[in-house]
């Protein structure tokens, strides 16, 4: 539970129809088969207790009796589990009306009782809804509330607040969910159910609980009824879910048992920090109980995703890859528009960064129907130009139809060194961002000459490291790529490859060698023609960077917190050393790097990510790193 990991799972056990004293063997029985897996939240089926397919036998003393027996059963028999658990069962009220309850139990003590409230034509022969009111009943010679708004909290770790759907509840138009999770402040929403199985009824589950918890910025989990419930006229198939925030953690049909993941309560609890979800109208009041657990470490089970900008799923990633060009597109196409540029100004390197900005900037020529010719794309070698990199770069221009204009920088950097007295032989960050601002120059100055805008190439992960020259590359008109991280940027300009294969080959195979280029400004002298400065040796694999801009930044977690992730998604590609370097750099950078961010062009934002100075990222630039540094050192 550590970092706000809390394991839970959707268990399903094989019941008998009415026969409270098997069930309840079963359910002990993998409540202690959850405890064995780490579980400290299990959710089990709606009337898993006496099965939820009795009938009018809901209404015998002789049925009602027994579930309360077999509840003190259940409590007796887990009363050392360390886990909250919410079971169903029908309860007798002091109004000698039935109740569908969830019974929520943890050490061997009833916590709380649940009420379904929205009771279906088919439930409503046996069942009654609280409606509201305060209902009592008597459980063990003593009085306990039924009631249906309830929040269980724990004590050691605020942001783990749980609470109750039965059935139908969740699929109202305004749900107890709402309240529970806006008023009541739930992260947790356990959804005990027991819906038979027809076709498609298992996508619409899926989709509307997994969209329910992005809607109210909590998790779900869910149990269905399973085998053993009557299949007189229906079938349970036992369909447990988990779902966190809008992503489907885990998903099970036609099995008894458990299905476990994690849910990360912490993030949730941010997440309504950022963008709070404003209350329902309601008039329930909450009903509040705390227990409390032992914190220790969560086994990470759930997939992390390497490479959290990036979709695994190949079909998502083409259809975001052609989603963020054509953001990207349309904002450069507006500035155009707007400021009435005849031409468009691209410094193209030979490299990712300038490559993807060109082809940007080629579909906004296309979307404005104008002439490719209007796109001035300009090389400039210098001392670390390679043939390779500067034949791609002419290539690339050739391929799109732009205009190309090769201007060779390098007298006139020399010239800058010889007046202000740098050696040629001082390869310092002098003589690297000499070149850089002299590029910048050089792009503004043609922007000028042929009324132009000049397009910006740096990245998101460039501008979180602090790696652009102030005022060099740096700045722009109109930066098309600066809420886009490196590890996507590879696979965009992938993406176009892929899609110009048949239309036009030669295109293609280009941009597969820039694909294959070490990312480099390329700003040290060449050796024996090969690239000699590489970004990644210097600042950090970008692969690593990705992941903790991703969960530092979005999502502001501690250092300790990004650091285990990391290990957990990155740790067969990465030593713990490597990781733990690479993060260090990445805190300083960050903290050190801020005013270059102050101070950012316009540019599209095309993901949850971006660190325009502009609202979506306010920082001051003499913010010190000192506490997320204590806490990194802490883990050596």
């Amino acid at each position: 539970m550590k970092d706000g990991f809390v394991k839970v799972a959707a268990g399903t056990p094989k019941i008998r129809v009415a026969d409270c004293r098997f069930n309840a063997e079963q359910i002990f029985t993998l409540m202690r088969e959850a405890s064995k897996q780490g579980v400290r939240v299990l959710c089990l089926p709606e009337l898993c207790l006496t099965g939820a397919t009795c009938g009018d036998l809901f209404l015998h003393d002789t049925l009602l009796a027994g579930a309360q027996d077999s509840l003190a059963t259940v409590l007796e028999a887990t009363k050392n589990l360390d886990m909250v658990t919410a079971l169903g069962l029908p309860v007798r009220g002091n109004d000698s009306r039935v109740y569908n309850c969830a019974a929520v139990i943890h050490k061997g003590q009833l916590l709380g009782l649940v009420s379904k409230t929205h009771i279906p034509n088919g439930q409503s022969r046996w069942f009654t809804s609280p409606n509201g009111r305060t209902t009592l009943c008597s459980l063990f010679g003593e009085p306990h509330v039924v009631n249906n708004g309830a929040v269980f909290s724990c004590a050691g770790l605020p942001e783990l607040a749980l609470s109750v759907e039965i059935g139908e509840d969740a699929w109202a138009v305004q749900s107890p969910a709402c309240a529970l999770t806006t008023c009541g402040n739930a992260t947790v929403m356990l959804h005990l159910s027991a819906s038979c199985e027809v076709v498609g009824r298992a996508d619409f589950r899926r989709s509307m609980l997994t969209a329910q918890s992005a809607r109210l910025v909590c998790a779900y989990v869910s149990a269905e009824a399973g085998e053993g419930e009557s299949t007189t006229d229906m079938v349970f198939a036992g369909h447990n879910l988990i779902a966190e925030n809008g992503t489907l953690l885990a998903d099970r049909r036609f099995a008894c048992g458990l299905t476990v993941s994690e849910v990360d309560v912490s993030r949730l609890a941010y997440q309504r920090r950022l963008t709070p979800v404003p209350p329902c109208a309601c008039d329930t009041e909450h009903w509040r109980t705390l227990f409390d657990m032992n914190l220790s470490d969560t086994v990470l089970t759930r997939h992390i995703n390497p490479m959290p900008f990036v979709p695994e799923d190949e079909q998502k990633r083409e259809q975001r890859c052609n989603e963020i060009l054509c953001i990207a597109a349309m904002g450069l196409k507006k500035r155009l528009e707007h400021t009435g540029a005849k031409t468009a100004v691209v410094g193209l390197s030979g490299g990712l960064d300038s490559t993807l900005a060109i082809l940007t900037t080629a579909l906004a020529m296309k979307m404005l129907g104008r002439p490719a010719t209007d796109i001035i794309a300009v090389t400039m070698p210098c001392f670390g130009t390679t043939d390779r990199t500067r034949d791609n770069a002419v290539e690339l221009a050739g391929r799109l139809g732009a205009t190309l204009l090769r201007i060779d920088i390098g007298a006139a950097v020399k010239q800058h060194f010889k007046d202000i007295g740098q050696s040629m032989d001082d390869h310092s960050v002098t003589f690297e961002n000499g070149q850089a601002r002299e590029r910048t120059q050089v792009l503004m100055d043609i922007a000028n000459q042929n009324g132009g805008l000049v397009v910006g190439t740096g990245d998101l992960s460039e501008l979180a490291l602090g790696w652009a020259t102030y005022n060099g590359d740096h700045m722009s008109m109109y930066g098309v790529n600066a809420s886009i991280p490196k590890t996507l940027v590879r696979h965009l300009v992938s993406f176009v490859a892929g899609d110009k294969a048949q239309e036009d080959q030669r295109l293609s195979a280009v941009l597969e060698d820039i694909l294959d280029t070490p990312v480099s400004p390329e700003l040290l002298p060449a050796v024996q023609g090969e690239i000699s400065q590489k970004t990644e040796d210097l600042v950090g694999p970008y692969e690593l960077h990705d992941f903790f801009l991703y969960y530092a930044i979005r999502w502001a977690f501690p250092p300790r917190k990004v650091y285990r992730l990391a290990l957990h998604a990155l740790g067969r590609h990465y030593d713990k050393a490597t990781i733990l370097k690479w993060l260090k750099n990445f805190y300083r950078r960050f903290f050190t790097q801020q005013f270059k961010r102050s101070c950012l062009p316009d540019g599209p934002k095309v993901g949850s990510v971006s660190l325009s100075p502009r609202g979506d990222w306010s920082m001051p630039s003499d913010a010190v790193a000192a506490l997320w540094m204590e806490e990194l050192d802490e883990l050596n």
